[in-house]
C-alpha cells in the first residue's frame, strides 16, 4: 500500500517543515563554512603545507584507515561466521561478549594498553626483571606509533563488522550453504565461494564506518604522537593559531570522510541478494579436536585484548592514583560531561524527529534533502564540525561587537562562539544520523493506516506526531537518546576545541592527564567513560539474545556434520 501524505497546509505544519529545513541549514553550515574559509585562504597556505606537513598527513592518515579496515574485516567477519555456523564451547557468551568492546573509547584503551606495553609497563618491566636486561639489550614493539594506533582502533572498532556481518549470516538461508557442500565443497570452501560474496556489502558496510571512526578520531593518535590530518586541524588552531590552514586540512578531511559515506551509502544499497526458494535457518556446525580450540581461541582474544585486560589495567591504575571522583573538582567534571549529554540528547532526538516526521508526513524535495542532510554528520568529524561552526559564528560575534562598540558604546563580547549552545549544536550534527537511524527503525513498525486514521479523525501533523508516533516509538527515541549521550560523554576533538572557558568534561580531563603522563589519574574519568558506553553495548546483547532465540526457533535441533 502506497504511504498517503497527510493533510497540509496550515501554519503549524509549515512551520514544522520551516524547522526541519532550518535543522539541515544548520547541518550544512559547518561543511559550506571548512569550504568557504579554505578557498577564501592564501594559497600561499597551501602551498606551504603541501611542502611540509600535508603528504605525511596523508600519508599517515592513509596508512591507519588500510590498517585499521583490514584488521576490523579480518577480525569482525571470523569471529561472525564462527559463532553463527559453528558449535564450540562458550559460544554463546562469547556471541555476546564480542561486543563489548564497542563501549571502551580508542583512547582509553591507548591509555590503558600504554601502561602494560610502554618501557615502564608492567610487561617490559617483567621482562628486565626476569632476564637481567637492561633498556638496550632486548627489541620491544612500540606502542606510541601508526601501528599502536592502528590495534588500538581495531580493537575498538570491530563489533561495527562483526555485527554487521554476524546479521549478514544468520539472514542467508542454509539452502545454498549446502548447495555448496553437495558440489564438493568443504565448510571452509562453502564459506569463501558462497557465504562471505553473500555478505560482503554488509562486511564493506562495516569496514568503511570502522574507516569513518578512524579519521575522525584524534585522542588516540594524539597521544601516541601520530600525525594525521585530525591532529593537525587542532595543532594549526591552537598551537600555531592558523586557521587558514586549519580550514584546509579541515577540507582535506571533510572530503575523504565523504567519499567514504558515499562509498558506505553505495556498499548498503547493494546489499540486495536473492536466495530463491524456502528460506531455511543456517545450522551450525559441530567443532572438535583442534578446530574446537582453535575457534575459542579465536572468539576470546578480541574479548581479552578488546575489554578484559584493558578494565583490569585502568581499574589497577585507578586504585594508585591520587583522583578522588567524589571530589568537587570531579563533581564538577562529571557535571559538565552529564549537562552537556543530557542537553544534546534531547535536541538530537527531537531534531531527528522533526527531520524524519516531515519526511514521512509531507514527502517533498525539501523534506528529503533535510533528511539527507541530517544523515551527512556522522561522516564529518568532530574537528571538522568545531572548525566550521566557529569560523562563521566568531566573525559573527566580532561584527556584532564591533557594531555594538560603535552604536552603543557596548561590548557584547563572545555571545555564541564561546557557549556551550553552539556545542551542544556541534554534538548534534555530528550524531544526528544515530538518532534518524533509531527514529527510522521504530517508524517502520507505524504502518500508514495509522496515519491514515489519524487523518480521517481530523488530525493534523503536528497531532498525528504527538497523539500516534511519539507514543508508539518511546522505546526507538530513548535507545536514540541513549545512544548519543554515551557517544557526546566519549567525543574530544569538538569538546577540547569548541569547550567554553574553565569548562572541562571527563573526556577532557582524561586526555589531560594522559597528555601530562599521568595515567594513574587518566584511568579514573577513562573507567567513567567506559562504564557509560556500556549501557548501548547492553541493549545491543539485549538485541542479539532475542535475535538467538528466535534462530533457535526456525531451526530446532538441527546441527551439521563435525568438521
Amino acid at each position: 500500500m502506497r504511504e498517503t501524505p497527510l493533510r497540509q497546509g496550515n501554519s503549524g505544519e509549515r512551520g514544522l517543515s520551516g524547522i526541519a529545513v532550518l535543522i539541515a541549514a544548520f547541518c550544512l553550515l559547518p561543511m559550506v563554512a571548512v569550504l568557504m574559509a579554505a578557498i577564501s585562504a592564501d594559497s600561499s597556505t597551501l602551498a606551504h603545507l603541501a611542502d611540509t606537513v600535508l603528504p605525511r598527513y596523508t600519508a599517515t592518515t592513509l596508512l591507519l584507515v588500510l590498517s585499521v579496515g583490514a584488521g576490523t574485516f579480518l577480525i569482525g567477519t571470523v569471529a561472525a561466521w564462527l559463532v553463527v555456523m559453528a558449535e564450540f564451547p562458550g559460544r554463546r557468551v562469547l556471541e555476546v561478549a564480542l561486543v563489548i568492546p564497542l563501549a571502551f573509547p580508542a583512547y582509553v584503551m591507548a591509555y590503558a594498553y600504554t601502561h602494560i606495553l610502554d618501557h615502564p609497563g608492567i610487561v617490559q618491566a617483567t621482562l628486565r626483571d626476569v632476564t637481567g636486561w637492561g633498556p638496550r639489550d632486548y627489541w620491544f614493539p612500540e606502542i606510541r606509533s601508526v601501528g599502536g594506533a592502528a590495534m588500538m582502533l581495531v580493537l575498538v572498532l570491530y563489533p561495527y563488522v562483526y555485527l554487521l556481518a554476524r546479521a549478514a549470516f544468520i539472514s542467508q538461508s542454509a539452502t545454498t550453504f549446502f548447495a555448496a557442500r553437495s558440489l564438493g565443497r568443504s565448510p571452509r570452501g562453502a564459506f569463501w565461494s558462497v557465504s562471505l560474496p553473500m555478505a560482503r556489502p554488509a562486511i564493506a558496510a562495516g569496514v568503511l564506518l570502522a574507516a569513518m571512526e578512524t579519521i575522525a578520531d584524534f585522542g588516540t593518535v594524539s597521544y601516541f604522537g601520530v600525525q594525521t590530518f585530525a591532529t593537525g586541524i587542532y595543532t594549526s588552531w591552537f598551537s600555531m593559531a592558523d586557521r587558514a590552514a586549519a580550514a584546509q586540512l579541515a577540507l582535506g578531511l571533510l572530503a575523504f570522510a565523504l567519499l567514504l559515506a558515499m562509498l558506505e551509502r553505495t556498499s548498503r544499497g547493494a546489499a540486495k541478494y536473492h536466495t530463491g526458494g524456502r528460506k531455511e535457518g543456517m545450522p551450525r556446525i559441530p567443532l572438535v579436536g583442534k578446530m574446537k580450540w582453535l575457534a575459542v581461541t579465536m572468539c576470546t582474544l578480541p574479548v581479552l585484548f578488546g575489554a578484559v585486560l584493558p578494565a583490569i589495567a585502568l581499574s589497577a591504575m585507578a586504585f594508585g592514583s591520587e583522583q578522588d571522583l567524589l571530589s568537587r573538582r570531579y563533581i564538577g567534571f562529571i557535571r559538565n560531561s552529564l549537562t552537556l549529554a543530557c542537553i544534546a540528547a534531547i535536541l538530537t532526538v527531537l531534531a531527528a524527529t522533526v527531520l524524519g516526521s516531515c519526511n514521512r508526513a509531507m514527502p517533498r524535495s525539501s523534506t528529503r534533502w533535510a533528511l539527507y542532510i541530517g544523515r551527512l554528520g556522522y561522516a564529518v568529524p568532530g574537528g571538522v564540525i568545531a572548525v566550521g561552526l566557529l569560523v562563521p559564528f566568531a566573525a559573527f560575534d566580532n561584527a556584532l561587537d564591533a557594531w555594538m562598540r560603535a552604536t552603543f558604546d557596548i561590548s557584547t563580547g563572545l555571545l555564541l562562539t564561546g557557549s556551550i549552545w553552539l556545542l551542544v549544536g556541534a554534538y548534534m550534527i555530528r550524531f544526528l544520523a544515530a538518532a534518524i537511524g533509531a527514529y527510522e527503525g521504530g517508524i517502520a513498525s507505524v504502518g500508514p493506516n495509522m496515519d491514515a486514521a489519524a487523518r480521517v479523525l481530523g488530525n493534523s501533523v503536528l497531532g498525528t506526531i504527538r497523539k500516534v508516533h511519539v507514543p508508539l516509538l518511546r522505546p526507538s527515541l530513548f535507545t536514540a537518546a541513549l545512544i548519543v549521550f554515551v557517544d557526546v560523554m566519549k567525543e574530544l576533538p569538538a569538546t577540547l576545541i569548541m569547550r567554553p572557558f574553565n569548562f572541562d568534561t571527563l573526556a577532557v580531563q582524561a586526555h589531560r592527564l594522559a597528555a601530562d603522563e599521568r595515567l594513574e589519574g587518566a584511568a579514573v574519568p577513562s573507567l567513567v567513560i567506559a562504564g557509560i558506553g556500556l549501557l548501548p553495548v547492553i541493549l545491543l546483547i539485549r538485541g542479539i539474545r532475542r535475535d538467538a532465540a528466535d534462530r533457535r526457533a526456525v531451526a530446532p535441533g538441527r546441527s551439521g556434520r563435525p568438521a
